[in-house]
């Protein structure tokens, strides 16, 4: 008996050591997955995407699949959102700042209690792990995004969420590694060598580029400063732990991370069947509606940021819409669709930034591939919500701030029930028509 008590005691010891302490019960009211696919697009508010005349094939699905209508974002900018869709936190981050890459001598913001802020501009962000407190999210921003009033408004303007103390610095990806499961970040335009120390890429060229090696010597000159960013770390939020930095876990390192396209990307996995149980997928910053100030002008950023369509880039619109088509498409043309229980979650990461009075309102949609469709849910749900839908259904605990009181599962927009699927036959599956991939 005092063998064991001793064994205990140092098991947990090394538990705090790594900073996986306390996780909350597994969510109910969800079907068991098999598979989740999470697509991310980028800065634009629900009345944006709703109804885009340039947008016909996600228009197209909003009867054929679930969407929420009264959605939130938590606050901004983006790569806030991505943690908190993974993490269930900010982890004391409200900036876009790159990794702090494989610095494991410096104190992760939760350690600090202090907050990393595009205004002021703070350092590259300390790898997150440990426990330790975040940031608040306060109504209305006034002093990172935007100066004064009237502010730009976190979540529905009204809310805010108060810095907890108790912030376990791990994810989603760490949570199915301990559990068994497998997860990738599938990443478009990442470079042939991966995304390990990569800030920026077009998909060949880097931040880390040298580009004084090329020769003969390029004129005019050119520099990291040139480079188109389609792939950005700041849409990559597993690479800023450091359990995924330093693979602390077998299974759950920097080659989780892929691209699109070759032997190991998103095609060729989805071709193949053999796809994780979740795939975080992130467009470049092209075919994600973010947009790129260096880029085309079929990529530049929509002309402006007041929370009207008619403020917007129309061929930023469509490239998001058949980038969109392209990824759904060879989902449901996957085995894995035919064969498992699925589901797609199409979502925006927060609005446009315009100002008050306009809500951090933003879409998303669920597809499944079983159950009840057509649902247009009006339930409050927000960021925490999804991640806490995603736990309950891979039977995962639920995780920082998607364990508070007020974040429920979207079981309305997910069903929770489904037929039998055996890997042989797809006798019962509810094959939605494709009509509307035109």
């Amino acid at each position: 008996m005092t063998s064991r008590i001793i064994l205990s005691s140092i098991v947990a010891a090394l538990t705090a050591g790594l900073g996986f302490a306390e996780e909350g019960p597994t969510p109910g009211g969800m079907p068991r997955l098999d598979h989740v696919f999470v697509i991310m697009m980028e800065n634009h508010g629900y009345s944006q995407v709703a109804n885009n005349p340039n947008m016909p094939f996600f228009n197209g699905m909003t009867g054929l699949a679930n969407t929420a209508t009264n959605y939130f974002a938590i606050a901004h900018p983006s790569l806030t959102n991505y943690l908190e869709i993974v993490g269930g936190s900010n982890f004391g981050v409200q900036s876009d700042n790159n990794p702090d890459w494989h610095n494991t001598a410096c104190s992760p913001n939760l350690a600090t209690a202090t907050v990393a802020t595009d205004t002021p501009s703070t350092s590259a962000v300390c790898p997150i792990f440990g426990m330790g407190t975040d940031a608040a999210t306060p109504a209305i921003d006034t002093t990172n995004e935007t100066t004064g009033p009237p502010g730009i408004n976190n979540i529905d303007g009204i809310q805010s969420i108060a810095a907890a103390t108790n912030i376990s610095g791990k994810t989603i990806a760490d949570q199915l590694t301990e559990s068994g499961g497998t997860w990738k970040s599938y990443q478009e335009s990442l470079p042939p060598q991966g995304a390990d120390m990569v800030n920026k890429s077009d998909g060949l060229y880097t931040d880390g580029t040298n580009f004084a090696a090329i020769v003969p010597a390029l004129t005019p000159a050119l520099s990291s400063s040139n480079i188109v960013a389609l792939y950005a770390a700041k849409h990559n939020p597993f690479v800023y732990f450091r359990s995924i930095q330093e693979g602390e876990q077998p299974g759950s390192d920097m080659t989780n991370v892929v691209g699109f396209i070759g032997w190991r990307g998103l095609y060729a996995d989805l071709a193949s069947g053999s796809v994780p149980t979740f795939a975080f997928i992130a467009p470049n910053q092209c075919n994600d509606q973010h947009g790129r100030g260096n880029g085309t002008a079929f990529c530049a950023y929509d002309p402006k940021n007041d929370g009207t369509q008619a403020g917007l880039n129309p061929a930023l619109m469509q490239a998001g819409d058949v980038a969109l088509k392209q990824i759904v498409t060879a989902i449901k043309e996957s085995p894995v669709w035919k064969e498992s229980k699925c589901g797609i979650v199409i979502v925006w990461d927060e609005d446009d930034y315009s100002v008050s009075p306009t809500v951090n309102k933003v879409m998303v949609m669920v597809d499944t591939n079983y159950g009840s469709h057509g649902i247009q849910s009006s339930v409050p749900y927000n960021h925490f919500s999804l991640l806490r839908s995603l736990e309950g259904a891979f039977s995962l605990p639920c995780l920082n701030h998607a364990c508070d009181s007020n974040v429920t599962v979207m079981s309305d927009l997910f069903g929770t029930a489904y037929p039998q699927i055996t890997p042989s036959s797809s006798v019962g599956i509810t094959t939605l028509p494709v009509t509307h991939r035109r």
